[in-house]
This record gives structure tokens, C-alpha cells and sequence, in this order.
């Protein structure tokens, strides 16, 4: 399974982007039996757990450092996972990865993720 984030870019603090991963190499119903996760990190720090969300849709989890702001959402006939990033702040600048999990439950753990793609930039300016 190949991963392609896209669409960040420069917002202003309290504006908002919406990216989206695009999954290729894999069928509508393997994509669809995947939990999907959205990573970030900045330069010189770990990676983090954003957000996941399970195969079905029907369950999320978020860090608490974006609950209430971001949304997670999937396609899976697209095969497709969205982030809706609203209310965006300055520390949310970050290159933004998302990543594919054989697990059958929403996980945010790196080590439990099988497959990621190329990251995207988001900067946030003050």
C-alpha cells in the first residue's frame, strides 16, 4: 500500500486546511479493513499521534492537544482518510503523515502502524 498526504500549506493561526491521503496499490476492501492515523512532527522532535480512526468509521481517537479542533474522516470507496484541521494554532506547525494499521482497533501508536506515507507541511503563522 502506497500513502500520499496532501494538502498543506501557510494558514494563519485560527484558520483551517483539510488534508487528505490518498491510498494506492490496495483494493477498495483492503483499504477499507484498515485503521488509518494521522501523524505529525516537527524538526528535531519525535513523531506524535494526531488521530485515528477505525476501518468502519463508527470509532475515532484524537490527541488532546487537537480534540475539539481537528476531525478525522474516511472514503473508503475513494480510499481516501481526511483531516479537518479548524482553529489552527502556531504549535500545530508540523509535517503531517498519515499511515495505514492492520490492527482491527484505532491505535496511536507508531510501532502499530504497517505502512506511511510522504508527509505534508503545515505552517501556521501567529
Amino acid at each position: 500500500v502506497q500513502l500520499q498526504a496532501s494538502g498543506g500549506g501557510l494558514v494563519q493561526a485560527g484558520g483551517s486546511l483539510r488534508l487528505s491521503c490518498t491510498a494506492s496499490g490496495a483494493s477498495g476492501r483492503t483499504f477499507s479493513s484498515y485503521v488509518m492515523g494521522w501523524f505529525r512532527q516537527v524538526p528535531g522532535k519525535e513523531r506524535e499521534f494526531v488521530a485515528a480512526i477505525k476501518w468502519n468509521g463508527a470509532s475515532t481517537i484524537y490527541a488532546d492537544s487537537v480534540k475539539g479542533r481537528f476531525t478525522i474522516s474516511r472514503d473508503n470507496a475513494k480510499k481516501m482518510v481526511y483531516l479537518q484541521m479548524n482553529s489552527l494554532k502556531p504549535e500545530d506547525t508540523a509535517v503531517y503523515y498519515c499511515a495505514a494499521s492492520l490492527k482491527y482497533s484505532s491505535t496511536r501508536y507508531m510501532d502499530e502502524y504497517d505502512y506511511w506515507g510522504q508527509g505534508t507541511q503545515v505552517t501556521v503563522s501567529s
